[in-house]
């Protein structure tokens, strides 16, 4: 099957996996890290499924909206976002947004979520803080990232962690690789010029999250350019970046 475009440096391209599996914290982390991605990876035929961690209540800037409904609201929004980039398996955990820590029973959630998608790749949030991008390091994000890496290494794989998943008919699954978001040092980067456009209509779909960024495309468009430009890309191609953990 052949794969999107995967430019990177210090390492040779990658073949398109057949399964990925997104774990993020919030409703939106996975459009601003990695729709762009995302995109091209359904175009080449990847089955793509995400998990939201959280409902996000505590996002938006209206505050005549409730909590409740804005978790509805974000949920919406996700799930309308996901379809522009080709994705329609998307499950959220229901944990309260800004208070996620990296537990036993969340890394059992996530456990039991990877051995029913059975990934060849995984991607979430990085769990070292970026100091350069410190919205990129929300406590939530740190907290799923770790919970996520711990799930893949070594509990998925292994028949006698959280053994009740073996009676639900959840069979170990050995992940291949972990693709972390907002990572501070980077080792691939993905071209994302032609999926741009999906990329940012998936942002805007996040409506009670961005509307009231006028210049979002603007700054969407200046982070990509520069990690084009880092991975030593030509000049007007655009890129989102990971770092890649084997972890077969």
């Amino acid at each position: 099957m052949p794969g999107p475009t995967l430019q990177a440096h210090d390492r040779p391209p990658l073949a398109a996996p057949a399964r990925v599996l997104v774990v993020t914290a919030h409703p939106d982390d996975v459009d601003f890290g990695a729709a762009g991605t995302i995109a091209a990876l359904t175009a080449a035929g990847v089955s793509v499924s995400y998990v939201i961690v959280t409902d996000g209540h505590q996002g938006g800037e209206d505050p005549s909206l409730s909590r409740e409904q804005m978790r509805q609201l974000r949920r919406e929004e996700q799930v309308h976002a996901a379809a522009l980039v080709g994705v329609t398996d998307v499950r959220f955990l229901g944990e309260d947004d800004g208070s996620v820590m990296p537990t036993l029973d969340l890394r059992a959630r996530l456990v039991g979520e990877i051995r029913r998608a059975r990934p060849d790749v995984l991607i979430t949030q990085s769990p070292q803080r970026n100091w350069s991008r410190i919205q990129a390091s929300h406590p939530d994000h740190l907290a799923v990232g770790e919970s996520a890496v711990q799930a893949v290494y070594p509990d998925a794989r292994n028949q006698f962690a959280f053994p009740h998943l073996l009676d639900e008919g959840l069979a170990p699954h050995a992940v291949g690789q972990v693709w972390l978001m907002a990572h501070p040092e980077p080792t691939i980067a993905i071209d994302v010029t032609e999926t741009y456009p999906l990329k940012l209509a998936a942002l805007t779909a996040h409506t009670s999250q961005t509307a009231h960024v006028p210049d979002l495309g603007d700054r969407v468009r200046g982070w990509l350019a520069a990690n084009a430009a880092l991975a030593g890309m030509p000049p007007g191609r655009l890129a989102e970046a990971f770092f890649i953990a084997d972890t077969a």
